[in-house]
């Protein structure tokens, strides 16, 4: 496995969903996740995936909502819940990209798994000033689990015929322009990100 590493470096490793394998070239991937935003941590699949049928969230107003509802634009699915710090930290980022990419057929699905529903939800928002993202809610992790999340936050990128082509585990820098770049390559029908660097 180095001589991937080698030759096309830690990134584009990654991209290819190579495993690390010693601690400096994890070291190596931090230090690039954060100088491109994550977007070298986002893991794109060998081919795109289909969700399970029927799968639903609920909106702030408790009426249920399935993925089909939004066939035809790129969805960020984001499984998020306000307890968690690395989630917190990346709201306002997602915030401003769905503000972003909105006109441009992109809209950010943040799925909170938070158990007190709208209210907690609604306050979170209001508290730290977001007012672009819709409540969308998960709270039972229904979803999450159906579609094999493992931990908070993960983050989903569904093309326009609503099939996961890539996936995120981590916080990240939605609005970095090397992720908004992928993300806009993605809505015009090609692949998020490349695999090398």
């Amino acid at each position: 496995m180095l001589k991937p590493l080698a030759r096309r470096g830690v990134i584009g490793a990654l991209l290819a969903g190579a495993t690390l394998a010693t601690p400096q070239a994890a070291r190596q991937a931090t230090a690039a996740g954060a100088a491109d935003g994550g977007l070298s941590r986002l893991r794109q699949l060998p081919e795109p995936r289909s969700l399970p049928e029927g799968l639903s969230f609920t909106d702030g107003e408790g009426r249920e909502v399935r993925f089909e509802t939004f066939r035809g634009r790129v969805l960020v699915v984001n499984f998020w819940a306000t307890w968690c710090p690395p989630c917190v930290a990346e709201m306002p980022a997602l915030d401003r990209l769905h503000a972003l990419l909105t006109r441009e057929g992109v809209d950010v699905l943040a799925l909170s798994s938070d158990r007190g529903g709208k209210a907690v939800v609604q306050a979170f928002y209001e508290r730290t000033g977001l007012a672009h993202l819709g409540i969308w809610l998960d709270p039972r992790g229904a979803a999450g689990r159906a579609v094999g999340v493992r931990g908070l936050p993960t983050t989903l990128l569904l093309n326009r015929s609503g099939q996961e082509v890539a996936r995120l585990e981590g916080e990240a820098e939605w609005d970095h322009p090397q992720m908004v770049a992928a993300i806009r390559r993605l809505a015009r029908g090609g692949r998020p990100t490349t695999t090398g660097t």
